[in-house]
């Protein structure tokens, strides 16, 4: 374990050399990357970087547009049961372990990539395609830490044509278009609170919140490179707690349950709302709090400033199977959002609430759910006075995957991009900060530092990354 010590000389260190400084580019490069007009035989030549589980949903519904050719696969254990099919599905498709052997042994045949991995290992894959000039789609959360999703902000901007997406693929469902039609035409207005819940059972609830250690070391399975998986984060030896999905669970590896479900369900809250980052976040409640995993429990309030017209915002999260928050009255029943997709085969499962949200403004509440699922206002006897007024919300004209295709053909911009999504990745990364420490953090939206803390400073840029992986933390201006 890190002391408190150990982590504020190193990442103090890390923080003057690396984070939020001048920083040359990637191998010295100081271009732009050339970026290959994509989509010229009317479909996007694109890797796929993580094909099991997750990885291999994305891999089918970039497949359904009908605007993909699959040209590589690459995985750290490409010899798994859970990757074989992928395998067999594009039997023309080049094979690597390693994303960067495969950019460099056929970087000239990839004009995109889509990154279905685990939260730690999404910075540096993305950076290193950006830096090639590939266009990129990342799972959501788009990065696990405060600092790398800042680099990846700047890498947007300083690469203007590689196209970003992130994988909170409700934003380009009905939700996301209902949202920003409601907003504009007023309907939307003078929120002042936000309540996000989600309290269905997480992997870790079973497990014993009193450790004092990370798990012993087991036999790494003889098909799977856990050197390459580590990527940038701390070494830990290999266990299957750590494998398989449950890399969530941990602080060094995932983001927990808000980073998982936060953005398929305050992401148009935060777009359209005007959000940016907040001022505090407090550690309301945490059950089960220990230095390793995330809590049984939490409840976590995030308190935003006044923006132009817009008055201040208050959003609390809470997550845990018994953290149920307060319901107005005339709530109505709590449906399964069937908008979720199934993860190898298997659906969320139904909770006392289920996944949502419900947003409080001066005249108005409305009860939403997750991913595209579309607000209701509440009560209904409400809802029926407002039915006259509500204005008419367009259908999307592309589903989140074919949104990015064609926006690497140049035909749309994508809905999710980078400095959209970046700012909400920071305040997941804040919130889980809060989280680890058990502290109420003091932010300054202005400088982008903690003002009430060193520690939680310190940890903005995270531990620093393993021996030769340094270079990914230098590279934009």
């Amino acid at each position: 374990m890190v002391t408190r010590r150990k982590f504020l000389k190193t990442a103090g260190l890390a923080t003057a050399g690396l984070a939020f400084s001048g920083m040359g580019a990637v191998a010295s490069t100081t271009n732009a990357p050339k970026v290959s007009k994509a989509g010229a035989n009317g479909k996007v030549n694109l890797a796929c970087i993580g094909i099991g589980n997750r990885g291999a949903e994305i891999m089918r519904d970039f497949e359904k547009t009908g605007l993909a050719n699959v040209v590589a696969l690459c995985d750290v254990d490409m010899g798994a049961e859970h990757t074989q099919e992928m395998m067999t599905n594009y039997p023309n498709a080049k094979r690597f372990k390693d994303f960067r052997d495969m950019f460099d042994k056929m970087g000239d045949q990839i004009e995109a990539v889509s990154v279905g991995v685990p939260d730690h290992a999404h910075f540096v894959i993305s950076i290193h395609a950006m830096s090639l000039g590939k266009h990129v789609y990342v799972e959501k959360p788009m990065a696990r830490t405060f600092y790398e999703a800042e680099l990846m902000i700047r890498a947007a901007k300083k690469f203007p044509n590689v196209v970003t997406q992130v994988g909170n693929q409700g934003h380009s469902e009905a939700n996301y278009f209902q949202f920003k039609a409601w907003t504009e035409a007023g309907i939307i207005k003078d929120v002042t609170e936000v309540t996000a819940h989600m309290n269905s059972p997480r992997r870790w609830h079973g497990w014993d919140p009193g450790i004092y250690k990370y798990p012993d070391a087991q036999p790494i399975p003889g098909t799977l490179d856990w050197d390459t998986w580590l990527m940038n984060a701390p070494y830990h030896d290999y266990n299957e707690k750590y494998h398989y999905g449950n890399w969530r669970c941990w602080y060094d590896f995932g983001m927990g349950a808000l980073g998982d479900w936060g953005a398929h369900i305050l992401d148009t809250v935060h777009e359209f709302l005007d959000l940016g980052l907040p001022y505090e976040i407090d550690p309301v409640m945490l059950e089960g709090h220990n230095d390793y995993f995330f809590p049984m429990s939490s409840t976590l309030l995030f308190r935003f400033p006044r923006r132009k017209d817009m008055p201040a915002v208050d959003i609390t999260w809470y997550d845990g199977v018994t953290n149920i928050p307060p319901i107005p009255a005339g709530y109505g029943i709590s449906d399964l959002d069937p908008n979720i997709p199934t993860v190898a085969g298997s659906k969320i499962q139904a909770s006392q609430l289920n996944p949502g949200k419900i947003i409080y403004s001066k005249d108005l509440i409305f009860k939403g759910g997750s991913h595209g699922s579309t607000l209701s206002i509440i009560p209904e006897e409400k809802a029926k006075e407002m039915a006259s007024k509500l204005p008419e919300v367009p259908e999307s004209t592309s589903n989140h995957y074919a949104n990015f295709l064609l926006a690497c053909m140049g035909e749309e911009k994508t809905r999710s991009p980078f400095e959209i999504h970046g700012p909400l990745s920071q305040v997941f990364s804040l919130g889980v900060m809060a989280q680890r420490l058990n502290t109420k953090i003091i932010f300054d939206r202005n400088t982008k530092q903690v003002v009430n803390n060193a520690f939680a400073n310190a940890m903005l840029s995270g531990i620093p990354p393993r021996k030769g992986w340094e270079d990914y933390y230098r590279v934009i201006v």
